[in-house]
């Protein structure tokens, strides 16, 4: 138990060394604009991912296991952060990017489900990839008027296709990491 408490230490100092970034960005500059629930929020999210980490990935004695829940996480952290802040849909005030908490729903729900397997984790998985890639289709066919923001509709697509991607590297680890499980989920 030390081991983890030790690494929980790490990860809070990590967590607060990133937050020092904005802090000190504001500092200089009038695009950051973070008040105290932005660093609150951030903060906790971070830590949790971390947690997430620790308690369920360094369960598996797998390293293709650690990387793939590693990779998912770091996909479901950005594709949260990103969206959260500027928006992927035009901006982050466009409704349109509430549809991305479909992807977290999949992949919580499928999670457990799962009881994080690594066969079920990787559907779980293509499953988030998918459903990622599908909120632009189902924006364009449910808001056509939709702003797109600067990037246009094709920076929508290739943003979205970056998350999928990740979500799918994830995917074919778990997928790998399965082949000495037994065929249960």
């Amino acid at each position: 138990m030390q081991n983890i408490t030790k690494r929980l230490i790490v990860w809070a100092v990590v967590v607060a060394l990133i937050l020092l970034v904005p802090l000190v960005a504001m500092q200089f500059t009038e695009e950051v604009d973070w008040d105290p629930f932005d660093f609150v929020l951030m903060g906790a999210v971070m830590f949790g991912v971390g947690l997430a980490y620790e308690l369920i990935a360094r369960r598996s004695e797998k390293t293709v296991y650690r990387v793939a829940f590693g990779v998912g996480l770091a996909g479901a952290f950005l594709l949260f952060w990103v969206n959260g802040a500027v928006g992927i849909i035009g901006n982050e005030g466009q409704p349109a990017n509430l549809m991305y908490g479909a992807v977290f729903a999949v992949g919580l729900v499928g999670s457990i489900m799962a009881r994080f397997k690594s066969r079920g984790m990787a559907r779980t998985l293509f499953a988030a990839a998918l459903v990622q890639f599908l909120v632009p289709i189902i924006t364009l066919i449910v808001w056509p008027q939709v702003s797109w923001g600067g990037t246009g509709i094709v920076g929508v697509f290739v943003l979205n296709a970056f998350f999928a991607m990740l979500f799918v590297v994830s995917a074919m680890l778990f997928r790998r990491a399965s082949i000495s499980e037994p065929n249960r989920f």
